[in-house]
């Protein structure tokens, strides 16, 4: 008997964080069966826009910079 409620136990345990993960099914339902919808609609040629206006940059960026040494200077010949 004592060797079944330690089983459980160890049962129990190892089930936890597994319902934790799922949620436990508790789930609100939608009200009148609609889905919610509060994002924005996004406009096209407003997007479109806002991507011409972003500047060009002169140099390339280089996100590694400060993780590698810098290049030593060339020599002139």
């Amino acid at each position: 008997m004592r060797i079944l409620v330690i089983a459980a136990a160890v049962l129990a345990l190892a089930v936890a964080p597994a319902q934790a993960q799922m949620g436990g099914g508790r789930r609100q339902p939608n009200e009148g069966g609609q889905k919610a919808d509060n994002k924005p609609k996004v406009d096209e040629k407003a997007y479109k826009a806002a991507l011409e206006r972003i500047p060009e940059s002169k140099e390339k960026y280089d996100p590694w910079s400060g993780a590698r040494p810098p290049e030593p200077a060339k020599k002139p010949k």
